[in-house]
């Protein structure tokens, strides 16, 4: 092996998508998903059984369906805009540094890209993880990832991780900037902008995750950056799963409860996704706009994440940028 090379690598790593909007497809996603023991922290001897006997013969096909409402012919709107931000920002940094993706469960997998950019010369590599909110279901399982497919290799590349950017001002700038953008462009004036983050169980958050405390961080601070007197600012928690107790309130019980106080336009954006996805297309923009208009509310707008918007990738370069300090 070669030891002229001494190139850096940059690979993002989002959350994961299944290869086909099938239920076949979304049953080995979600295999490998609600086995991770950072996403489902009952003992695998109780888990499993329910895992494989109930939720992987009932849930595909539901999921599949609500996939297949948003696909694309790129694929899932998750990995075809996490692929189009690695090309916007392989073209922001230039040839010397190589920029791969990655999706913690699914394709294309972390050990695969990160043996890529080994292959491609990269001995410096920058993991981000595209989770603005740290969590251990989020964060620390694609690191734990990243740790397995080092293991595996006797010549290790050096490793640098892109911290959490809840607060960071340059995140807090580029959402503000978008959102404006996008309230601009609505044919109507919406009353409440509703902020929904990504649920979690509330244990999570008793046991010391800090994600819920970095999600209303995030909130407080893009409410004082728009600083929007005539648009009340809410906050809510999406997808909740199972029996257990999850982050409230709830996304889909305060478009209920505002529309059922007499709120008629809304706005809803997620500031804890970096790239629009199920949970933004399917959840927010369908279900959402269902559950507001039924009851009682008139106007409803799903606003887009930051994406490759202009905005964003802005952002993400110059994360990245300083992250890679001293390598470039």
């Amino acid at each position: 092996m070669s030891v002229s090379a001494h190139r850096i690598g940059v690979l993002l790593v989002n959350l994961g998508t299944p290869d086909a909007p099938t239920p076949q497809a979304v049953r080995r996603y979600l295999a490998e998903f609600l086995s991770d023991r950072r996403v489902v922290e009952i003992p695998p001897l109780l888990w499993q059984p329910i895992l494989r006997g109930v939720i992987l013969n009932t849930r595909p096909k539901k999921s599949a369906h609500a996939y297949g409402l948003v696909w694309t012919e790129e694929g899932s709107p998750l990995a075809a805009i996490t692929r189009a931000q690695a090309a916007g920002l392989q073209a922001r940094l230039g040839a010397e540094i190589e920029v791969r993706w990655a999706m913690r469960y699914g394709n294309p997998a972390i050990a695969a890209e990160m043996a890529s950019l080994q292959a491609a010369g990269c001995d410096r590599i920058l993991i981000a993880p595209l989770y603005p909110q740290y969590s251990g279901a989020t964060t620390a399982s694609a690191m734990d990832a990243v740790g397995a497919a080092l293991a595996e290799l006797r010549w290790q590349p050096a490793i640098r991780i892109l911290p959490a950017y809840y607060d960071d001002p340059e995140h807090i700038a580029a959402l503000k900037v978008d959102i404006e953008r996008q309230l601009a462009g609505l044919p109507f004036a919406p009353e409440v902008l509703l902020l929904s983050f990504h649920g979690m169980p509330e244990r999570t958050h008793k046991l010391g995750d800090p994600y819920y405390a970095q999600c209303l961080e995030t909130a407080r601070l893009l409410g004082e950056a728009l600083a929007r007197p005539d648009m009340r600012i809410e906050t809510s928690f999406q997808s909740r799963f199972g029996r257990a107790k999850w982050l409230e309130p709830a996304t889909d019980a305060v478009l209920a409860a505002e529309a059922g106080k007499g709120t008629r336009r809304l706005a809803v954006v997620a500031p804890g996704f970096s790239a629009d996805c199920l949970e933004t297309r399917e959840e927010l923009a369908i279900r959402g706009r269902e559950q507001f208009l039924e009851a009682g509310g008139n106007d409803y707008a799903t606003l887009d994440c930051l994406n490759t918007g202009e905005a964003g990738m802005a952002m993400l370069e110059g994360l990245v940028r300083r992250e890679l300090g001293g390598w470039i």
